[in-house]
């Protein structure tokens, strides 16, 4: 079953916590079981921003490498979301 994407945020070219602090941002504007879809790069990007978003409570449903950057789809915390 195809993932119905909210929002769609590219990051890329955007460094630690600045890409954290817009996706953060975005999510709160976002309705609780929605889904955003993130643009990040490889390295510290892609490693903190979905850990830290996880620790705020929302969930990561897939990261995947895209060319050169990693798309990261991530459920609005206060979802009951079956995938």
């Amino acid at each position: 079953m195809p993932v119905k994407i909210t929002k769609s945020l590219d990051l890329s070219g955007q460094k630690c916590p600045i890409n954290f602090l817009k996706a953060k941002i975005a999510l709160e504007e976002m309705a609780p079981s929605e889904i955003i879809e993130l643009f990040l790069d490889e390295g510290e990007p892609v490693k903190n921003v979905p850990r830290s978003l996880e620790m705020e409570g929302h969930l990561v449903i897939d990261i995947e490498k895209v060319d050169k950057i990693y798309r990261v789809l991530v459920v609005k915390e206060g979802q009951n979301v079956s995938i």
